[in-house]
């Protein structure tokens, strides 16, 4: 069933989250501090059987300097420069295995498919710890270092985004002009939080956008993930304005304010998990041309393989271009 607004006041609804006023500040230096690291990035190839697709164990430098692992996938034999995809996971996965995700170098494309820091046991294999150690929290990651935005586990996460973008653009196999970053869910937010942060990308692809809207997400939904928010202010109660004030850092809809390249989203007016006037939010307050896709009938699965096939459609002519 429908668990949320009619389409035709999703169109109209605008979100209410507060624009902390050193947004900026805080993001540039954060990012200033990670790209004091050199990226150091290392390609390894990998014996995998295919014979269509070449697959490399990457590793580079994210937040704090830390290694995070990634797998670059390219069509056989590619020496470039080609279009890439810069790849982020929904919650609770990493980047899995060498032989998954065959999509977009099958075709043509590199696929830079960045690991997620701590995740990737939830639904797909990851590789990639993370080392910072916080305050008490609710099982999950939602609630790991929320009491600051310094210690908040997405600061970690949202700028290892930042520089797999800056890393895939590092290799000799890529076309530095022809990046698109793509993800769905928890993946989709880390898409338009890169996209905040770099001006210059061809796509914006985020399906079921995560991690948007909070200050209506975590009243309108105790499904899934949104709960573990809920779950942590139900027993912090003295916290609920120190923790929003947190996670407006972080909210897709404060990213989508500063992020100008062309952007696709997508929502299922069926979405538990991110209701859809929480994913039109982020649609909404995006700066750059944009497109939105309702799938009247779909839960958090969104449009499932028709997003990949419009996305397809949609990186072959941007890419094009």
């Amino acid at each position: 069933m429908f668990v949320d607004l009619p389409e035709s006041e999703l169109r109209a609804y605008r979100s209410s989250q507060n624009d902390p006023a050193d947004f900026d500040a805080f993001w540039e230096s954060t990012l200033a501090e990670s790209r004091a690291f050199d990226l150091d990035v290392t390609v390894t190839p990998v014996d995998t059987g295919l014979a269509t697709i070449d697959v490399f164990d990457v590793t580079f430098s994210g937040f704090g300097g830390e290694r995070i692992k990634a797998w670059l996938r390219l069509p056989a034999g590619a020496t470039g420069p080609i279009p890439a995809v810069v790849n982020f996971m929904g919650y609770g996965g990493g980047r899995g295995r060498a032989i998954d995700n065959l999509l977009w170098a099958s075709a043509g494309f590199a696929h830079f498919h960045m690991d997620t820091r701590g995740q990737g046991s939830g639904w797909s294999t990851g590789d990639t710890p993370d080392p910072a150690g916080t305050g008490p929290q609710v099982p999950g990651l939602l609630t790991k270092g929320i009491d600051s935005k310094e210690t908040y586990y997405y600061r970690r996460l949202f700028t290892d985004a930042v520089r797999a973008v800056e890393a895939a653009r590092s290799l000799d196999v890529v076309d530095s002009t022809k990046v698109a970053v793509l993800g769905g869910s928890q993946g989709g937010a880390m898409a338009v939080a890169a996209a905040a942060f770099i001006p210059d990308l061809s796509a914006v692809i985020s399906y079921v956008t995560f991690l948007s809207d909070f200050p209506r997400a975590t009243v309108i939904t105790n499904h899934e993930l949104y709960d573990q928010v809920v779950r942590y202010l139900a027993i912090h109660r003295e916290k609920v304005d120190q923790v929003h004030e947190t996670l407006s850092y972080f909210d897709a809809v404060n990213m989508a304010k500063r992020a100008k390249s062309p952007a696709w989203f997508s929502t299922g007016l069926m979405d538990r998990t991110c209701p859809p006037s929480t994913v039109f939010g982020a649609y909404h307050n995006y700066a750059g041309e944009k497109q939105i896709t309702v799938w009247p009938y779909n839960d958090h699965e969104g449009g499932g393989i028709d997003d990949f096939a419009l996305t397809l459609k949609t990186l072959r002519e941007v890419f094009a271009a």
